[in-house]
């Protein structure tokens, strides 16, 4: 039996690792320990993910918190190290770009513990963003690179890390819209909830770093939103983040008089908010490849993404906030993308536990 200890911490990794769980489950060979951080704790980040998506509760729950970079990276390190020494696994399974994939990721390699990443290969070329700090590092201490696109698998191999290492298996995400796509149309109600009709609002994000703590960036995207909400409406789930900032800066009462915003939601309302836009607007990675899933016209407010994919299918179009202050109506204009799947077939997950059962000797040419 290969036992793996999984790291997450924040509500994309919860998303993504609730299908990699489900495959280790089928697989029968794979003993799955779960280590929740905390990075993310309110319920709307946090719970409605486990309850909605079926996962099981955490093996272990550090209750970190939120922190500074620093400050938040050490605890996390601190308390993922107890928990490996405790249960000594095989694998050590982290996800995405975050504190925790990177706290786990070290704190693993420190202990001579084997680290397989998922979305391994990313790159947004930005070092300004703690994000692609995470991303690299993460990469040069896994033994296993799991791809999601043959551009990830270039990238890490530019950057020197063997091929021997780097397994293209898809996306994650993908497999996620695919098997959950379903149950979110017929469980959400955020619709008729919200009042809205299919076609005839965008749906915005905004939540990273880059973006909240500039006042000027900032001030730019929300400005943006402004004046699009002046022609169509704009519903903006509120990431806690971005309301700490709106209120800082003196922002929010001007953005809640002209769009609709509302607190953050579960996967399957947020599923059905994506599909049923008329356009999305967002500095989320996972948000932009949603769009795509769903074949929804997308902009990206940020100077450089992770995702070129997306910009060269023509789906995705990057906007720096400098520009998206002066949007207009042309954003509800944007043209359809070319056709073609661009993050494998849907069976990232069962590749994965595949291959961490064999040991991480099995090769796999494609997704």
């Amino acid at each position: 039996m290969t036992r793996v200890v999984s790291i997450v911490g924040a509500r994309p990794q919860f998303v993504k690792a609730a299908v990699v769980s489900r495959a280790f489950r089928d697989n029968g060979e794979i003993q799955e320990i779960l280590v929740h951080t905390g990075q993310h704790y309110d319920y709307c980040m946090n719970k409605v993910f486990f309850d909605e998506l079926r996962m099981p509760a955490p093996d272990h729950h550090l209750d970190i918190g939120s922190g500074s970079h620093g400050q938040q990276t050490g605890r996390m390190m601190e308390g993922i190290e107890r928990v490996l020494l405790e249960e000594n696994p095989d694998w050590v399974l982290v996800y995405g770009d975050t504190n925790s994939t990177l706290a786990g990721a070290l704190a693993a390699s420190k202990l001579r513990i084997r680290v397989a990443h998922v979305e391994a290969g990313l790159r947004s070329f930005d070092r300004d963003m703690p994000e692609e700090i995470n991303r690299v590092l993460t990469d040069h201490v896994s033994e296993i690179l799991f791809a999601p696109t043959e551009t990830a698998v270039s990238n890490a191999v530019r950057e020197g890390i063997s091929k021997d290492r780097i397994r293209l298996v898809g996306d994650v995400m993908y497999d996620a819209a695919l098997y959950y796509g379903d149950q979110a149309a017929a469980a959400s109600g955020v619709l008729e909830q919200l009042g809205l009709t299919p076609g005839n609002y965008i749906l915005a994000t905004i939540h990273r770093a880059e973006s909240t703590d500039s006042p000027a960036r900032l001030a730019r995207i929300v400005e943006g939103l402004v004046t699009l909400a002046a022609s169509t409406r704009v519903v903006i789930p509120l990431h806690p983040r971005t309301r700490k900032a709106l209120d800082r800066d003196g922002l929010f009462t001007r953005l809640s008089e002209a769009a609709l915003i509302v607190d953050p939601l579960g996967y399957f309302d947020m599923l059905c908010l994506e599909k049923n836009a008329r356009a999305i607007v967002t500095d989320s990675g996972g948000v932009q490849k949603e769009a795509f899933f769903h074949r929804v016209p997308c902009v990206t407010v940020r100077d450089r993404t992770e995702w070129v994919e997306l910009i060269e299918s023509g789906w995705n179009r990057l906007v720096p906030p400098e520009t998206f202050a002066r949007v207009d109506r042309e954003i509800l204009n944007l043209p359809q993308g070319t056709e073609g799947e661009l993050f494998g077939g849907g069976h990232a997950a069962e590749k994965i536990a595949r291959i961490l059962e064999r040991g991480g000797s099995s090769r796999l040419a494609a997704a």
